[in-house]
């Protein structure tokens, strides 16, 4: 692929800028492509896309804001004809575990015509480092309306390596991935091997999801952003996803990194240390 271009849609956030990265390492030229990027893609403006794929032969999709939204679906199968009109050959699609929505977007993606790879991942571990969780825990006191059901958080690091490995093998084409990390664990226990990993102090309560709905909408996020919080905590957050898969390992031939590993090595970085 060494004369390809790949195309990163979402080539800033969390798993794309890490695709990215790695495949620039071996020597592929990326285009990552987001409203902020040159050229600039915006999902909910269309006349971005074209630019953003010409000359494209892979592409590597992250959907904002998530595929759960209800336009989701529509857009994912006017996205993979985009694609076949630009000649992409192959699309490796970010999809989530246990939403509906993910379910819709796949079926559109995989009836496109072009060759896909879906990866269906759980949490991730850096969310509580480099995501929304991490004011809570630098403050000591995490809240979440999750209890009792645990998650097997994934890696975004082993995600990224999964992800460029399809990009370029052939043989994770038409093929659909669970990603999850090697064990489920609660919020609460999440938390506790983080504060352990740390050395300090670090609380957590299980709140009511109005009340964090509330707190949400008091913060200025935008009722789609709240719908979709709503749906990940009360119905993809109810043990339909606390399974431990395999599609680490299926792709890379290595096991998942477990959470404990994520956290100290993240603590180890100080970027769970107290500011002054």
């Amino acid at each position: 692929m060494q004369n390809s271009t790949v195309a990163i849609i979402g080539g800033l956030g969390k798993t794309g800028s890490r695709v990215a990265e790695r495949l620039e390492a071996r020597g592929i030229t990326v285009r990552a492509a987001s409203r902020s990027t040159t050229p600039s893609f915006d999902w909910q403006d269309r006349n971005t896309w074209h630019q953003a794929l010409e000359g494209v032969s892979a592409a590597y999709v992250t959907f904002q804001p998530d595929l759960a939204v209800a336009w989701a679906a529509e857009a994912i199968a006017a996205f993979a004809a985009a694609a076949i009109d630009a000649g992409v050959k192959h699309i490796v699609l970010l999809s989530g575990r246990g939403e509906d929505g993910a379910v819709l977007s796949e079926a559109r993606l995989k009836a496109a015509g072009v060759d896909y790879t879906v990866l269906r991942a759980s949490w991730f571990n850096q969310n509580f480092s480099e995501g929304a969780f991490i004011d809570g825990i630098l403050h000591g006191k995490l809240a979440l309306p999750a209890g009792d059901v645990p998650e097997p958080f994934v890696d975004a690091d082993d995600l990224a390596d999964a992800a460029v490995e399809c990009l370029t093998n052939p043989r994770h084409r038409n093929q659909t991935y669970e990603m999850t990390g090697p064990r489920a664990l609660t919020f609460r226990q999440a938390v506790a091997e983080i504060a352990l990993a740390s050395g300090r102090h670090i609380g957590y309560e299980t709140i009511p999801i109005d009340a964090f709905i509330t707190e949400m909408t008091a913060y200025g996020l935008p009722q789609e952003a709240t719908d979709l919080l709503h749906e990940l905590f009360t119905q993809v957050l109810d043990g339909r996803n606390s399974p431990v898969k395999d599609g680490i390992s299926q792709i890379l031939g290595r096991p998942a990194k477990d959470f404990s590993d994520y956290a100290n090595q993240t603590a180890a970085t100080g970027i769970w240390s107290i500011r002054s």
